[in-house]
């Protein structure tokens, strides 16, 4: 019974992608509104940019955590993210861990909207593991100009379900996170970045799962990502220590609620001979469903070298709702 429950819900999302989205890790990247492709110099370089750390410290470890939350009415989404990166010049290991949860009604393409008063209505429920083992090597291909990519080893899990759509939203988000079962695959892909610095002005892009690897029979996939950044460094030009960067997605890529082509800014000011760092930035969709959100962020230096980390994201319609915390050694 179970079997053939987990069928009929895998067959309605068949073609659906379920992807990470691109803001999901690294607290200074998330505080900056995700606009930090040309900024990635730190150990999350290894997600934003690979050839970012080129231009970064000597050695940089990244310990953190983030949860974002759409869930002002079914289809629904919650993102968890755990990861762990370091580098040394030239090289990065990294491992991130995701785990996506979603609901929706059932209709035509499995994304359409329930009626919250109708208590016989159900909505499915489908979570996603993610987890992401890389391998980052960076090369100088002219002066100021990086090349990066990273090989990743790709673990996905999808495990779907079904529950009365009358329940709560949080409560569905958390039947769907402890949904069992379900055949972990392995998959090997790549991600591959270019930055280059030129005193101030700082230019990235990169293109994430290149090979755009599938799960489940191809019932999930993590698509293609392409967004390329610029970013002003006032530091360089003999300036305060102010970064001001911002993002855009070449192309449109799909989620578990909807399509995503973002555009996104931010800025950073260090303070207190770099002991306080604080942060804010923005971001909206320009395709599919609406999605508006603002961040925050900060950085505080414990110590030479060590620093704690946080972010929160506060979304307009959709209802996003985020928070991450980190820790970051770096010398």
């Amino acid at each position: 019974m179970r079997l053939f429950l987990f069928a009929a819900v895998a067959l309605t999302v068949a073609t659906d992608c379920f992807a990470q989205i691109v803001e999901s890790v690294g607290s200074r990247a998330m505080g900056m509104g995700g606009a930090y492709v040309a900024v990635a110099a730190d150990s999350t370089a290894t997600w934003w940019n690979p050839a970012g750390l080129a231009t970064g410290p000597f050695s940089d470890i990244s310990i953190g955590r983030a949860v974002t939350d759409l869930k002002e009415d079914v289809p629904a989404r919650r993102d968890r993210v755990s990861w762990f990166a370091a580098t040394a010049p030239a090289v990065g290991f990294s491992y991130y861990r995701l785990r996506i949860t979603d609901i929706r009604g059932f209709g035509a393409t499995g994304q359409g909207s329930v009626n919250r008063e109708d208590t016989r209505a159900e909505v499915s429920l489908q979570s996603v593991s993610v987890s992401e083992l890389g391998l980052t090597v960076v090369q100088s291909i002219l002066p100021g100009v990086h090349a990066g990519a990273t090989l990743k080893y790709v673990r996905g899990t999808l495990r779907a379900g079904t529950d009365g759509a009358a329940r709560p939203i949080d409560d569905l988000l958390d039947s769907g996170e402890n949904l069992k079962g379900g055949d972990a695959e392995s998959r090997f892909d790549l991600d591959a970045g270019l930055m280059g610095a030129f005193g101030p002005v700082r230019i990235g892009a990169v293109m994430r799962n290149i090979r755009e690897p599938k799960f489940a029979g191809e019932t999930f996939t993590l698509p293609r990502q392409t967004r390329v950044g610029a970013a002003i460094d006032a530091e360089r030009a003999g300036g305060p220590p102010f970064i001001a960067s911002i993002d855009a997605d070449v192309k449109t890529y799909a989620t578990a609620t909807g399509d995503r082509r973002v555009i996104a800014v931010g800025a950073e000011q260090w303070l207190w001979r770099k002991r306080i760092g604080v942060r804010g930035g923005g971001r909206f969709n320009r395709v599919g469903a609406r999605e508006r959100a603002a961040t925050v962020g900060v950085s505080v230096g414990v110590r030479n070298g060590f620093y704690v980390e946080g972010q929160a994201v506060r979304g307009g319609s959709d209802a996003e709702r985020g928070w991450g915390i980190s820790t970051r050694v770096t010398f």
